[in-house]
């Protein structure tokens, strides 16, 4: 069963819905599209582009101010902050909020997931290497594929978080 996450600008809903493993799959329909789950590579491209209009650092600390209230549980308080900071991005603002609430939820249901070693760690990762290390999007998207979680967990020591 769905549990609604946002709604922004009255258009773009985000949710939470059961996906290929569990009820922690989030969702985004817009308005005259059907729902579907959002792959890492398109809004990592998307920020990619955002990154070069608005400065990649800026964005990306955007992104730590929501990440370190990130918990196992969404929060209205971080959905309100991510809401205020995309207001900072004028005309885009509609896409701030739409992706960094899509990738907060992301890590809230990292937060959630069996197992999980690196939780929330893992969207932060792809996050500072598209952001701070220039990587491409397809880098960003797939670069923990296959690879053992302590190998992400030293790395990502390394960059400090």
């Amino acid at each position: 069963m769905a549990q609604f996450i946002k709604n922004v600008k009255g258009t773009n809903l985000i949710e939470f819905d059961n996906g290929g493993f569990d009820s922690w799959c989030v969702y985004l329909t817009r308005t005259n599209c059907t729902k579907y789950a959002p792959k890492d590579l398109e809004y990592f491209t998307i920020l990619q582009e955002l990154g070069i209009i608005y400065g990649r650092e800026r964005l990306y600390s955007d992104f730590v101010e929501f990440y370190n209230l990130t918990n196992a549980h969404i929060e209205s308080n971080v959905l309100n902050l991510i809401t205020s900071i995309s207001e900072k991005y004028q005309e885009h603002s509609e896409q701030i909020d739409i992706w960094f609430t899509v990738i907060y939820s992301g890590m809230v249901a990292e937060e959630n997931k069996l197992n999980a070693k690196l939780k929330k760690r893992i969207k932060r990762l792809g996050m500072h290497q598209l952001l701070i290390e220039g990587v491409t999007p397809q880098i960003a998207a797939t670069f923990s594929k296959g690879k053992k979680w302590w190998e992400l967990d030293k790395l990502m020591i390394l960059k400090g978080f």
